[in-house]
Order: structure tokens, then C-alpha cells, then sequence
């Protein structure tokens, strides 16, 4: 989680497609212009241990939009593809 933050953070879009499911990856990531990501909270884990094939993490990330202050919090699904975790989908939660 705490990598594809940074990822979305310095718009490394081919690492965010390496670590998306391919069964819900989007053919390209779109960036919103004028963002700036400036801090995540993890909220809650289950699962995602190494005994684990699949995770939830809750998450609140912290942006300025044009310089306005905002938050994005999400459940996110992680599951084990070829050995790695990859996110799978999630829901945006406020």
C-alpha cells in the first residue's frame, strides 16, 4: 500500500500497472493535474500476512488539489498474483 502511494505521489505509472491485478487493470493511469499527494494514514489491515492470499487495507490519503486540502479514504483489496501482492480493486469509502 504504503509503495503505490508513493508511486501515485511521483506519477510512476508503470509501477502502479505492475502491481495492479490484470484482471482489473486499467490500460493506462490517469493523473489529475495539480495534485500533490502529501500523506497516507493506514487505518485498518486484515489479512495480508504471509500465510495470507488476500488483504484489506483501509487508508486515508491526504492531497492538495490546487492547493486546497483533501482526503481520499479507501478499503483496498490485495490479493496474491504469481507469487506478489497486487491490488485488486477497492471502494472509496467518504
Amino acid at each position: 500500500m504504503r509503495s503505490r502511494f508513493a508511486a501515485f505521489a511521483v506519477e510512476d505509472e508503470a509501477y502502479l500497472l505492475r502491481t495492479w491485478h490484470p484482471t482489473t487493470r486499467p490500460a493506462r493511469v490517469e493523473f489529475e493535474r495539480g495534485t500533490r499527494w502529501t500523506g497516507l494514514e493506514i487505518e485498518d489491515v486484515s489479512g495480508g500476512s504471509p500465510f495470507h492470499t488476500e488483504g484489506v487495507v483501509a487508508f486515508r490519503a491526504h492531497y492538495a488539489h490546487r492547493g486546497q486540502p483533501g482526503e481520499l479514504r479507501e478499503r483496498s483489496r490485495f490479493t496474491r498474483h504469481e507469487g506478489a501482492w497486487v491490488y485488486l480493486d477497492g471502494v472509496v469509502t467518504s
